[in-house]
């Protein structure tokens, strides 16, 4: 017989993060108390190589609503989330960073907004203390581009910190791409959604998990999975280029039949092969992108391996009927 499900889930993903979780934790559990004693947290351990897991595991040891996923490696922050939401059971379900940039107390606003009838309740930032001109104006930039080509309006100043209906988390789980971006994935489902503003924090402890790299490759599974634009405005240039090369034919055959002037400048030439052949690799990169997340999904790897599972009391058999996609290391 299965466990009666929780009313919230709280979903952390965790890596490397020894200096500030057990900081996180007491918060964390201090503002779901005076929401509701009938909540779970999930921290997802996301291949830590310092003392995170021999720290989660002392909390899950020391408490009956912790519960802890060491997956077999580092396979990202998304899919660490993704594992995450396979095994939450609430009726509701909380995403929120180890960081604690982003206040466990506002779940308490966001738990107001989902009981008076929305499906999914997200986190604005109206400010982001703490950081870089360069970062904010780079996040400003991504989160418009992004709005920009998508299919579908992604809320801006938004991340992953956020709570969703069962309905959404549901819906979700049947979406198994490889390259995620869970804040559009969210908008993508529909359902009905609001925002609650806050003021974002500075960071506890340690180091940004998402420097510049992570940040760029973010974006680039964000505009490839949710829009094709980039292909047709390959194909449009494309177009122009030919429209351009048509017209220097008709130029060079009319110098070749009606003047004597019909020997062109190496300069010109030297221009439009560096040019073509430049715009040549950009647009193969461009089909490459897509051509490469189609031979990843081709695969069909499992999106994450679970080497322990920490406090879950016998939910596994009902998570294996579940979530097929999910494998476990252990048994």
């Amino acid at each position: 017989m299965s466990p009666i499900p929780p009313l919230l889930s709280v979903i952390v993903p965790c890596f490397n993060e020894e200096e500030v979780i057990e900081h996180t934790h007491a918060r964390l559990s201090a503002a779901l108390r005076a929401i509701t004693p009938d909540h779970e947290i999930i921290y997802v351990d996301d291949g830590s190589r310092d003392r995170t897991a021999e720290l989660l595991g002392r909390l899950q040891a020391g408490s009956p609503v912790v519960r802890v996923l060491r997956l077999a490696r580092n396979f990202g922050h998304q899919i660490a989330v993704s594992a995450g939401l396979d095994y939450a059971g609430g009726h509701a379900v909380v995403l929120i960073d180890a960081d604690l940039q982003d206040p466990p107390e506002v779940i308490g606003d966001m738990v107001a907004k989902w009981r008076e009838g929305f499906h999914v309740v997200y986190g604005q930032r109206t400010d982001r203390p703490g950081e870089t001109r360069f970062k904010l104006a780079t996040a400003r930039a991504f989160y418009r581009l992004i709005n920009r080509l998508s299919e579908v309006p992604i809320p801006l100043d938004t991340g992953d910190f956020r709570l969703m209906d069962r309905a959404v988390v549901d819906a979700l789980k049947r979406m198994r791409e490889k390259h995620r971006l869970l804040r559009a994935m969210t908008s993508w489902v529909g359902f009905q959604q609001a925002a609650v503003p806050y003021k974002r924090a500075e960071r506890f402890a340690g180091d940004s998990k998402y420097p510049l790299r992570k940040m760029l490759a973010l974006a680039l599974d964000g505009i490839v999975s949710f829009s094709a634009v980039p292909l047709k405005i390959v194909t449009t240039v494309g177009f122009a280029f030919s429209a351009v090369a048509l017209l220097g034919i008709f130029y060079a055959v009319g110098l070749r039949l009606f003047t004597d002037n019909w020997v062109p400048g190496w300069t010109l030439i030297f221009i439009a092969v560096m040019l073509i052949g430049g715009l040549q690799f950009i647009f193969l990169g461009v089909m490459g992108e897509y051509i490469g997340r189609i031979y990843s999904e081709a695969k069909d790897r499992p999106l994450f391996l679970v080497m322990e599972e920490l406090g879950f009391d016998g939910r596994r058999e009902e998570a294996g009927r579940s979530r097929p996609t999910v494998v476990s290391a252990v048994e």
